[in-house]
């Protein structure tokens, strides 16, 4: 009895110190917010279903959808197609490691800090204002908006302001330029060109990214064409398979007709002699052989 007890005491000892060590490595994995909406989105391979949780370290792909996270109680983060993120979460602010694609955030002036970093480039909203502004990442440039409050931008180093209504381009300088000695923006300290987008300024850089839209729609379209064009194939197939019918359907009339006529035209024959034919043809149309009479 005295081993027995022993034997059940280390099982409960053991269960107990396997609970105890799971504590910090579910502690390690912070939540970083939850799924509010997505479409064609994965998250480690797994399908992105609404209420899903994120946790840091998560790593998010999105392909001809879209995916809608909530940051803490208020903010939001909406990834665009062919988007590519993970995600990191420390004492202060959510960051959100941008791979590929585009990246939209709202953020109240209160609430958990947001931050997005593209390659050597970071992003967070402006203290004090509601925020909501995009950075998508083009052939290498990283385009940032500011369509509600303001965004401060970092750049290995220096800062610059991106105030509502206004855009911004990140462009890697060439071999050339880097070997300026210059700071700041543009400069070839930081190996990159800057642009402020005034109204058509990045036509170049943009329309990339309306084409990029474009083509999905056109890719669209075309299956939407190929569609109408199998439709409309089909409906002349039908309509030729109707024609066909309603020729067949008048062949066996005439032949109906026709085995009526020798049918009477038969029946004249082997009645003759009586005071009235039985049948009469047609107007024209003599009975084969027979002096039946005709109208």
């Amino acid at each position: 009895m005295s081993t027995k007890n022993t034997i059940l005491r280390v099982v409960l000892l053991s269960l107990l110190l396997g609970v105890v060590a799971s504590v910090p490595a579910l502690a390690g994995s912070a939540v970083i917010g939850s799924v509010a909406g997505s479409m064609n989105a994965t998250v480690g391979g797994q399908s992105l279903l609404p209420n899903t949780t994120i946790f840091s370290g998560d790593s998010l792909q999105v392909r001809d959808g879209v995916a809608v996270v909530a940051v803490g109680n208020t903010s939001r983060m909406v990834f665009g197609r062919d988007t590519v993120a993970s995600f990191l979460k420390d004492a202060n602010e959510v960051t959100v490691l941008l791979s590929q694609g585009s990246v939209s955030m709202f953020h109240p002036n209160e609430g958990t800090s947001v931050r997005v970093k593209a390659g050597d480039v970071s992003v967070v909203p402006a203290a004090g204002f509601k925020t909501l502004g995009e950075v998508a990442m083009l052939n290498g440039s990283v385009v940032i908006s500011a369509k509600e409050g303001s965004l401060q931008v970092n750049d290995r180093g220096t800062t610059k302001n991106v105030a509502k209504g206004q855009t911004i381009v990140i462009a890697p300088k060439t071999a050339d330029a880097k070997k300026g000695t210059g700071n700041g923006w543009g400069g070839g300290g930081n190996g990159w060109d800057i642009a402020a987008v005034a109204a058509g300024g990045t036509a170049a850089v943009l329309a990339g990214v309306g084409i990029s839209r474009a083509n999905g729609a056109k890719n669209s379209a075309d299956a939407a064409t190929a569609a109408g064009n199998a439709a409309t194939a089909a409906a002349n197939a039908a309509n030729a398979t109707a024609q066909q019918a309603d020729a067949d359907a008048q062949a066996a009339t005439a032949a109906a007709a026709q085995a009526a006529f020798l049918a009477g035209c038969t029946l004249n024959a082997v009645t003759t002699g009586l005071p009235d034919s039985p049948y009469i043809p047609p107007a024209g149309q003599p009975c084969p052989n027979t002096n039946a009479p005709t109208m």
